[in-house]
């Protein structure tokens, strides 16, 4: 069963509340996503580290609910 784009966003913002959370639906299949993840706690952190965050966020969900995402992430502009 495909992953709504809702519940990424939740499950994100859940694990790193002060994220700012854009998601797409590249497809229109509600398989394919791209996320822009913004947050002051990716500040200081390489990219990998900042993805980790993500993935750790959504519990293990990439590869079977969740089967692909497009993920940019960054902190805020000071």
């Amino acid at each position: 069963m495909p992953m709504d784009a809702r519940e990424i966003e939740h499950l994100i913002r859940s694990h790193i509340p002060d994220a700012q959370v854009t998601i797409r639906d590249l497809a229109g299949d509600g398989d394919h996503y791209a996320a822009t993840v913004v947050s002051e706690q990716f500040r200081g952190k390489s990219r990998v580290q900042q993805h980790q965050m993500v993935y750790e966020a959504l519990r293990g969900s990439m590869g079977g609910a969740l089967h692909a995402l497009a993920l940019q992430t960054s902190a805020p502009d000071s």
